[in-house]
């Protein structure tokens, strides 16, 4: 039986995974077989009538099927660009979402021109924020809490990659629990999981049946884990020191309500290109902490 060429291979990948739902069936099957064969886009395009050994277009049909069986795409691939950069991702993390760059764009913003400064993230995972944060804060260091091994194993290894294995040091930890008493950060970033368990029944199978559970939802309301932060991030941050946490696209009022019943000032919700409150920061506020 003949060896089916590359725009053939893309033709039949593109039907099965249009059959399974998903959606931009042809880009997905071509950006599949280009990681099947090691090569880019690109080729496919210069190159449709190539035809690859048994063993890519083995693997290549392997991808399609592990696709159509709504493993995500970036679990399949191994990574995820995020802020412009690359990292190694495994169903241990969440894969990073565009959203959360709004994390990023306001912890840089605060740290520019702090020397020496320093921040915490709660909730680690593949470390895309904390790295993010250190690649263009070249004067700060920091400190990434996060409760799964198997999660501490990638964010580290994404250290090594980016090159701020000096610079950020990954802890295990439930929440602050690790930290020492004395420990006092400029800077607080978190993307807890905040998504309510009635809204993660409703969320599309690639996400609810492979990504892990811990990060996504609380089994809650989605508002426990940022309640514990907001109760014990005072006893962490340095006088006028920033908390910053992502929050689900209907919970603004209600964290904002929860930061202003407590020792903070500035308290404000920030917007993305959608109009969706994505982010609520405040500043600790020691007078009013004592």
């Amino acid at each position: 039986m003949p060896m089916s060429d590359l725009a053939e291979l893309i033709k039949t990948g593109a039907e099965t995974l249009k059959a399974a739902g998903i959606p931009e069936p042809g880009r997905e099957a071509a950006s599949l077989l280009a990681f099947a064969i090691c090569k880019d886009r690109t080729f496919l395009i210069a190159h449709p009538e190539n035809v690859p050994d048994k063993a890519a277009s083995d693997r290549y049909l392997k991808f399609i099927d592990r696709r159509a069986g709504r493993e995500p795409f970036h679990y399949i691939v191994g990574t995820k660009e995020f802020f412009g950069l690359d990292f190694k991702v495994s169903p241990a993390v969440l894969i990073p979402r565009p959203e959360t760059e709004m994390l990023v764009e306001q912890a840089v913003d605060f740290l520019a021109g702090r020397m020496g400064a320093v921040f915490c993230e709660v909730g680690v995972g593949s470390g895309c924020i904390s790295i993010s944060v250190l690649i263009h804060s070249p004067h700060a260091n920091a400190v990434g809490l996060e409760i799964s091994d198997s999660a501490i194993v990638i964010a580290r290894e994404n250290t090594s990659i980016h090159g701020v294995e000096d610079r950020l040091d990954v802890r295990k930890s439930d929440l602050f629990a690790s930290l020492i008493e004395k420990e006092r950060f400029d800077l607080i970033v978190s993307n807890p999981p905040y998504i309510s368990i009635a809204d993660f029944a409703r969320l599309e199978p690639d996400v609810r049946e492979f990504e892990p559970q811990t990060a996504l939802t609380d089994q809650g309301d989605g508002l426990s884990v940022i309640r514990r932060m907001v109760k014990n991030a005072p006893g962490y941050l340095k006088e006028d020191g920033l908390l910053i946490i992502e929050i689900g696209y209907d919970q603004a009022d209600e964290v904002v309500d929860l930061l202003n019943g407590g020792p903070w000032k500035d308290v404000a919700a920030r917007a993305d290109f959608q109009g969706i409150r994505r982010t609520v920061s405040a500043v600790f506020d020691k007078m009013k902490h004592w």
